[in-house]
This record gives structure tokens, C-alpha cells and sequence, in this order.
């Protein structure tokens, strides 16, 4: 046989065999949940003590706080919104997880730390994306239920701060029955901030939160954030300039600038790879505290997905092609 044709051979089985590891990689729920756990580790520093916990009073989990948060990103990176799903395929690495909790200390467990996810998270982002000076804020509607349902929906009804209310979605031209996620993002494509509020409560309003958090850089909004008082008070208080589009009606009507409007499309493709990939519409949470671990967790993934290719010097927003 000839010899050139012998090494292409070589080369060909083993470029399947490397696709076959990967494929193995891609699916192997606990190589990634070990693959996450480390990045968290590295990442958490003072955050959690020698065990992976935060330090408080009383028995030491042996199933860590970062474990929780390195599982709770791992089921929604390769799609998994269920528990009742996770914890069947979790039944097979009972031997590489020997400390694994069961699925109600899970959820319990999930929502007591989602301050540390969110810490966790923010350390990733500021490593990615610090000393960033454009960002891009936008809203996406989190439905709860279905119009019929919303007066038999028990959703924060013991606290009214957190009850969901109706509101309505300009772009899909529809009314709901939910909460509104804001979300604040750089150019990148890396989410540094986000917050869920009730589904009547304008957009303008999440910017209070965005000039207490940063200053010196500019915002670009879409037409729901037009406010002059707004944007003045945010350029007089924390030097942050809102840009907008003008609506044709208005008297002092200037064309938007092409780069503003291209870079505003960044946010709304995040919006479209939540909604796809991590699936962030659909909700099986029965109450708030609940749902927004639940879309921290989605965002963290997505968050961790984007470090991945960072780290690996590929285009951080093919997130779907981060674990091969």
C-alpha cells in the first residue's frame, strides 16, 4: 500500500476518534460539572473557604456551595431545565459524585446560594470584560402563565412586592402575565448586570440601578428608554450618556447613528441565545425566589460558556460550540 495513503488513514481514524472524544466530552455530564467546578474554584478565591462553602455557623455540607453552583450551570449549559431529569441522569455517576444531595436539598440549596453564583458570575465578567465603556440595556418578558391561569397562580401572592403583574411586549405586540427581565450588556456580548422586576414596571426605571453601579461610559438603549429628564440626570449624576433613537414624530428628529444601532443588536442576540439554547421562556418555578435562581443559573452558564472560549481564544458568543 502506498505510504501516503497509509498516513492519510492514520490521520483520518484519528481525527474520528478525537470527534468521538469530544462528542463523549460534549455529553458526559460529569466531565463537564468537573470542568465548571474548577473554573468556579479558580474564580471564587475569598469567596468560599478551604471546603468550597460559605463559612457559617453550624455542619459543614459535604456537598459543597460551589458544587451546587457548578451543577445548577452545568444541567442548564447541555439543557437540562428539569430536576426530576437531572437527578435520573445524575443516578449514573453516583460513583465520581459519592457526596450528592438529594433533588429537594438541591433546590433549597440552589437558592441560598444564589448570592455566590452571582458573585461567582460577576468575577468571570470582570476578568472577560473590565474597563468597558459602551454598553447595551435592553428588557425581555418572562412569562408565567397564560392569561387564564394568572388569578389560580400562587406565584408570590404572600408578599406583593414580589407578585407578578400584567405588562405588555412592544416588539412582539402582545400583553403577558409575568415579570421583566433587564439585562445590561457590553459590547462583547457579555452580560455584566441584570434584574427581574413585575412585568408593568417601565424599562426607564431599571436605569436608577445602572447609575449607582456605573458611571463615565455610555448606554445605548432602544425607544423605550426616550426620557430628556432621564437622560439628564443620568449625564449630570454619574457622567453616563443614554443614547437612543429619535421616533419620526418627535420635532428634534436626527437620524441614529449606524455603529449605535449595529451594536444594539448585541443584547437582542443574547436575548434570542437565552431564549433558544437555555431556554429562559419556559418555567417550571413555583415562586419567585425560585425563578430567579433559575435564570441566574441560565445566565451564569451562558456566562461560563462565553469564558470557555475566551480562555480557549475563540469568538466568546459561539457558545454552543464551547464544550467540543
Amino acid at each position: 500500500m502506498n505510504k501516503k495513503l497509509c498516513i492519510l488513514l492514520i490521520f483520518s481514524k484519528l481525527k474520528v476518534i478525537k470527534l468521538l472524544i469530544d462528542k463523549y466530552r460534549m455529553h458526559n455530564l460529569y466531565a463537564i460539572f468537573a470542568k465548571f467546578l474548577n473554573i468556579c474554584k479558580q474564580v471564587s478565591g475569598n469567596l468560599v473557604n478551604e471546603s468550597g462553602n460559605i463559612p457559617r455557623r453550624g455542619v459543614v455540607p459535604r456537598f459543597s456551595d460551589l458544587e451546587v453552583i457548578a451543577l445548577n450551570m452545568t444541567s442548564e449549559a447541555i439543557g437540562i431545565d428539569s430536576e426530576s431529569l437531572l437527578f435520573a441522569k445524575l443516578q449514573e455517576y453516583r460513583k465520581e459524585i459519592p457526596n450528592l444531595i438529594s433533588r429537594r436539598q438541591y433546590n433549597d440549596r440552589r437558592k441560598i446560594t444564589s448570592s455566590l453564583c452571582n458573585a461567582v458570575r460577576e468575577r468571570i465578567v470582570k476578568e472577560m470584560d473590565e474597563g468597558e465603556d459602551y454598553f447595551c440595556i435592553d428588557s425581555k418578558p418572562i412569562e408565567v402563565c397564560r392569561f387564564s391561569r394568572s388569578k389560580r397562580c400562587g406565584m408570590g401572592k404572600k408578599n406583593f412586592e414580589k407578585t407578578p403583574s400584567i405588562g405588555y411586549c412592544a416588539s412582539q405586540g402582545v400583553y403577558y402575565y409575568g415579570y421583566k427581565l433587564h439585562a445590561l450588556c457590553g459590547l462583547s456580548g457579555v452580560i455584566h448586570s441584570f434584574d427581574l422586576t413585575k412585568a408593568s414596571v417601565h424599562d426607564i426605571h431599571y436605569l436608577k440601578d445602572v447609575k449607582v453601579d456605573y458611571s463615565n461610559c455610555t448606554v445605548i438603549g432602544d425607544r423605550g428608554y426616550i426620557s430628556a429628564q432621564v437622560q439628564l440626570d443620568l449625564f449630570e449624576t454619574a457622567n453616563i450618556r443614554l443614547e437612543v433613537p429619535y421616533r419620526t414624530n418627535q420635532k428634534e428628529w436626527k437620524p441614529t447613528f449606524p455603529a449605535f444601532a449595529k451594536a444594539r443588536k448585541r443584547i437582542e442576540t443574547l436575548f434570542s441565545q437565552l431564549c433558544d439554547q437555555f431556554m429562559i421562556i419556559r418555567n417550571y418555578a413555583k415562586d419567585t425566589d425560585g425563578l430567579f435562581a433559575r435564570i441566574l443559573g441560565k445566565i451564569s452558564a451562558l456566562t461560563i460558556l462565553q469564558y470557555i472560549n475566551y480562555k480557549n481564544k475563540r469568538p466568546i458568543g459561539r457558545v454552543k460550540y464551547a464544550l467540543i
